[in-house]
């Protein structure tokens, strides 16, 4: 089954939830909509979709909705990535690798990300 497209807001909101999970609407909205100058109702519109395309489910706690993630996050986010990719950059890392050099904000948590990700690929390589 191939799920439906997710858009920059819901991919952001999705990770959130997954970070979080379970949690309710009126979280959400308190701790990530109103950061971004999101209503509820909007957060709730927002929710409700990627429930409907399968990404979220829900259940009843205490008369409150709990929801969480049913993808695995990191296939999402892989999906969109590679969406970006090929859609975006025709298939070409290269004017990423370009940003990521010029991005002055790299956390020593994602250089360490980006160095094991190299070390990685090269041992792929190696074996191939």
């Amino acid at each position: 089954m191939r799920r439906k497209t997710i858009g920059d807001q819901e991919l952001a909101l999705l990770q959130y939830i997954g970070e979080n999970e379970p949690t309710s609407v009126g979280e959400v909205a308190a701790r990530f909509g109103e950061a971004r100058g999101l209503a509820r109702s909007t957060v709730l519109t927002m929710m409700e979709r990627l429930r409907t395309k399968g990404y979220l489910q829900r259940e009843q706690d205490e008369g409150v909705f709990r929801y969480s993630t049913t993808a695995e996050q990191q296939e999402v986010v892989n999906g969109a990535v590679g969406s970006f990719v090929e859609k975006t950059l025709q298939g070409s890392i290269s004017p990423f690798v370009a940003w990521m050099s010029e991005k002055a904000e790299v956390s020593d948590n994602e250089l360490a990300e980006l160095e094991a990700l190299v070390s990685k690929l090269q041992s792929q390589r190696r074996e191939d």
